[in-house]
C-alpha cells in the first residue's frame, strides 16, 4: 500500500464551483484529498462561521465522494496577523484560529497550515513579534484540546521564509501540536540550499507544498518552468517519513479545469 497521499490546493480549480463539484473533479483527476482555502478574503473567511448544519452536509459530501479534506490553508492571517500592533486585529485574528480549529474539527481535517507572518502590511519589529509568539502560545494550545495540528508554512517574507526559521518558533512554543509544513518553492528562494534547510525540520515536518518558483516570483507557474528540485525535495521528505504533499498552484481563469488538474497531476507521477 502507498503509504504518500497527494493533496490538491482548492486554488487551482475555478473559484466559482461548488465545494461538490471541487471535490468531485480532484476526485476525477486523481487526488487523494482537498486542502480548504480560507484567505484574507471575505467570501473565504465566512465559511468560519458557516452554520452546523452546511459544515455537516459538507462532511457527507466527502464520504460520499470519497475524497477529505484533511488540510486548511489559513491565509487570511495575512491581513488579521499574530503580530499586529492594533490589539482590535490580534483579537481577530486569534478568533479567526479559533473558529478554524473548530471548523476542522467538524470537517475531519487534521492539520491547519499557518502563514509563517508577525505582521505582512504592517512593519516587522520586536514588539510584532513578541505579539505573534503570545498569541501563537494561546493558539497551539486551543488546538490541542482539539487534537488539531497547527504547522508553519515557509513563506515569502524573510521572517519565516526557511524551515530553520520555522522550527526557531517551534522550539521555543514546545508542543506536540505546533509543527512545520513548509513550501518548497518558497524555500528555493529563501534557503541557500534546499535540502540542507529540509533537515533541519526533521521529526517536525507533517506535510508540505509542492510548488515551483524561481527567484523573486512565488506563484502562478507550471511545473517544470522553475528552480525546483522536486525530485531532490521529495526524496529527502519522504526518507524523513513525510507522508502528505499538496501540490500548490492556481487556476489559470482559462484551461479546461479537468485538464489543468491532470497536467499537474501527471508531473509528480513516478516523483511520489
Amino acid at each position: 500500500m502507498n503509504s504518500i497521499a497527494l493533496g490538491l490546493y482548492e486554488k487551482s480549480m475555478p473559484n466559482h464551483m461548488s465545494i461538490e463539484e471541487k471535490l468531485l473533479l480532484a476526485k476525477k483527476a486523481g487526488y487523494d484529498y482537498l486542502e480548504l482555502s480560507v484567505d484574507e478574503t471575505s467570501e473565504k473567511l465566512a465559511r468560519l462561521d458557516m452554520p452546523i448544519d452546511e459544515i455537516y452536509k459538507w462532511r457527507r459530501l466527502t464520504e460520499k465522494i470519497g475524497l477529505p479534506i484533511w488540510s486548511m490553508c489559513l491565509s487570511g492571517h495575512r491581513k488579521y496577523p499574530l503580530g499586529s500592533m492594533d490589539l482590535a486585529i490580534r483579537k481577530q485574528s486569534v478568533d479567526i484560529l479559533k473558529k478554524a480549529v473548530i471548523l476542522s474539527d467538524r470537517l475531519g481535517i487534521k492539520i491547519i497550515q499557518l502563514a509563517g507572518y508577525d505582521v505582512y502590511y504592517e512593519k516587522s519589529s520586536q514588539e510584532t513579534e513578541k505579539f505573534f509568539l503570545e498569541n501563537l502560545m494561546e493558539c497551539v494550545s486551543f488546538a490541542a484540546r482539539y487534537g488539531i495540528i497547527l504547522a508553519f508554512e515557509t513563506m515569502e517574507t524573510s521572517f519565516m521564509n526557511t524551515v530553520e526559521k520555522a522550527m526557531a518558533v517551534v522550539d521555543k512554543i514546545k508542543s506536540p501540536y505546533l509543527q512545520v509544513y513548509p513550501d518548497v518553492g518558497n524555500i528555493a528562494n529563501g534557503a541557500e540550499d534546499s535540502i540542507l534547510d529540509l533537515k533541519k525540520g526533521e521529526g517536525h515536518i507533517v506535510a508540505a507544498h509542492l510548488k515551483e518558483t524561481v527567484p523573486g516570483v512565488f506563484r502562478d507557474m507550471q511545473f517544470g518552468e522553475g528552480q525546483v528540485d522536486f525530485d531532490a525535495c521529495i526524496q529527502e521528505l519522504t526518507r524523513q517519513k513525510t507522508s502528505l504533499f499538496v501540490t500548490e498552484f492556481w487556476y489559470d481563469g482559462k484551461s479546461d479545469p479537468l485538464s489543468y488538474l491532470l497536467r499537474s497531476r501527471k508531473f509528480f507521477e513516478g516523483k511520489i
